[in-house]
């Protein structure tokens, strides 16, 4: 016969834990005693706040419905997808140069539409203000050069091995035929989407009326990469909102809950479903502040749990390992911003925007927000051929 515990057993379990238990009427008694107060929700792709009272939200999204935010991405691709033809060739995946010939089509369709007008007029991002021609000759070059080494690969099999990927396209030295590596293109991509970013919510954080000593913070859902972004350090919307605050926010006050609810578009327009997931949000954050305030009070006189935020490490000479992601020191810094690039790619906890969103966060701060005055690591110090 199947295990079963007894229901007297059962009974005192859900006494606590069940749908309607002392645990979830403490929960549910805190929503009602802050449900006037505001809660910042930050979902894979928007930063949300639930005012309180029932007041409609107001949402400002971040990424993909952002402007420039597939072009600029779409490019800083061109390292990883060509690293992913060579492996499926190299895993013996039969149809791998058609996705090569993909490739090669959508870069020159690209190629032909990316123009200094389509920056100024289409994109219009006013972080990008100023570098319009410079960012449409860093694609033109881009694709240029993305076409003619894989093109020559294609002529030879054999010119197909990760040596010549590095050597070749994305970290030559002294080539004539790719003066600007790749991988600076990729840093340089990154970087000019999260200016966009930064400057953005940055702006949008600071008109808000918050009291950031007592905000609730909910990091709900999935951002990226499923394993990517659980935790203060590699989850840059934490250094966003930290910064935003000037340090006010505390990190106690920030909870990220990657099963949580997230939000999707259609549910934007439909208020009755706003007003159920503002629920499941307090009730989530609220249910992890009662376990805090009560471990307080119940363990009074133990030693405490400190929420830390630690100093990331610096690449020394001789460095061949780090424990968690190097802090990039300068725009110049290129090795940090290099293994910066691979640390995000290697380490699953990573958002890939993390190779370099903390250290445009930080120039921005310290530039007043002004995107201009901002050094672009992969792009303000070298010169992109110009567009043909």
């Amino acid at each position: 016969m199947a295990y079963q515990p007894h229901p007297s057993f059962q009974s005192l379990y859900d006494a606590y834990t069940g749908q309607d238990s002392t645990g979830q009427h403490l929960t549910r008694h805190m929503v009602k005693l802050t449900e006037d107060k505001p809660i910042l929700i930050v979902t894979g792709s928007d930063f949300v706040i639930f005012p309180g009272s029932r007041r409609p939200p107001i949402i400002e999204s971040f990424r993909r419905s952002t402007r420039g935010f597939t072009e600029l991405t779409a490019i800083s691709h061109f390292g990883p997808a060509l690293a992913w033809i060579f492996r499926l060739r190299d895993l013996g995946y039969a149809s791998w140069r058609e996705d090569a010939a993909r490739m090669l089509t959508r870069t020159e369709e690209v190629r032909g539409n990316n123009s200094e007008s389509y920056w100024t007029d289409v994109v219009a991002v006013d972080a990008f203000r100023g570098y319009e021609r410079k960012i449409t000759d860093m694609i033109d070059y881009s694709c240029d050069v993305t076409a003619s080494f894989l093109n020559w690969c294609l002529a030879d099999e054999s010119r197909m091995t990760f040596e010549n990927l590095r050597e070749r396209y994305l970290d030559p030295l002294n080539s004539a035929d790719v003066p600007v590596p790749i991988d600076d293109m990729m840093v340089a991509t990154f970087s000019l989407t999260f200016l966009d970013i930064g400057h953005r919510m940055l702006n949008w954080l600071r008109a808000q009326d918050f009291d950031w000593s007592t905000l609730m913070v909910l990091l709900s859902g999935k951002s990226g990469r499923p394993t990517a972004g659980l935790t203060w350090p590699t989850n840059n919307n934490c250094h966003i909102l930290s910064s935003a605050s000037n340090g006010q926010l505390p990190a106690e006050n920030v909870q990220i809950a990657p099963h949580g609810p997230s939000m999707q578009l259609a549910d934007m327009g439909n208020p009755a479903r706003l007003q159920e997931l503002e629920q499941q949000f307090r009730e989530l954050f609220l249910h992890i502040r009662a376990n805090i305030d009560l471990s307080r009070l119940m363990f009074d006189g133990y030693p405490a749990f400190l929420k830390s935020i630690e100093e990331p490490p610096v690449i020394e000479p001789g460095t061949k390992t780090l424990r968690a992601m190097p802090k990039l020191r300068s725009p110049d810094d290129r090795l940090t911003a290099i293994t910066r690039l691979r640390f995000v790619m290697e380490d699953p906890c990573q958002l890939l925007s993390n190779s370099v969103a903390h250290f445009v966060i930080d120039q921005l701060c310290e530039h007043g927000n002004d995107p201009k005055r901002v050094v672009i690591p992969g792009f303000s110090n070298l010169t992109y051929p110009s567009r043909r």
